[in-house]
């Protein structure tokens, strides 16, 4: 059965994802005590447009600039022999060193916590942070590991078969959160 809009429930619209980003930007300032050694880093791809977007709303309060990578965790993974013969790999961009650092990395949506241990095993290729932080625009619950953010955009409860979309202004055309029910679920 074919998605339809009318099936998904929007949680965040564009304006409300743009509040939410913004108080995420103070709590990471807040979080590392200023920004003097901050880096972040998003987790390819929507996370990498909210990484940018973050950044530049501390760039705007703090008067700094902030160094910003990318992290492509697709041979980190581990379910990788699931993906195919084939993964498409996307770039990883750290051009500086992070010993010492305080990172921030960044994903839209934390669900079994795979993604963030990924992240964290190609993280520690590049160097030793001084500390290693996450944050995440949405946090479904469902964890398969012990991973936790330090910063969450929201929380949402849903149900386990039903899907979190992030969908970012360039990567959509759009900017919002919506829930993508089972399809399983829908009367006949």
């Amino acid at each position: 059965m074919p998605e339809h809009d009318s099936e998904k429930k929007t949680v965040l619209s564009a304006s409300a994802v743009e509040r939410t980003l913004r108080r995420m930007a103070g709590e990471i300032v807040e979080l590392n005590d200023g920004t003097d050694n901050l880096v972040i880093v998003g987790i390819q791809r929507r996370g990498v447009q909210l990484a940018t977007r973050l950044c530049a709303l501390i760039e705007e309060s703090e008067k700094t600039s902030i160094l910003q990578g990318s992290l492509d965790i697709t041979l980190y993974r581990d379910d990788l022999q699931t993906i195919g013969p084939r993964p498409v790999v996307g770039p990883t961009n750290i051009p500086w060193g992070i010993d010492g650092k305080n990172v921030v990395i960044v994903d839209d949506v934390l669900y079994t916590g795979r993604t963030v241990r990924a992240a964290l095993d190609e993280i520690a290729d590049f160097g030793r942070p001084a500390r290693i932080a996450l944050a995440v625009l949405i946090d479904r619950g469902g964890r398969e590991l012990p991973i936790q953010p330090d910063v969450v955009g929201k929380q949402l409860t849903i149900e386990p078969g039903d899907r979190v979309d992030v969908l970012v202004d360039d990567l959509d055309g759009r900017t919002a959160v919506v829930i993508v029910p089972t399809s399983g679920d829908a009367a006949p």
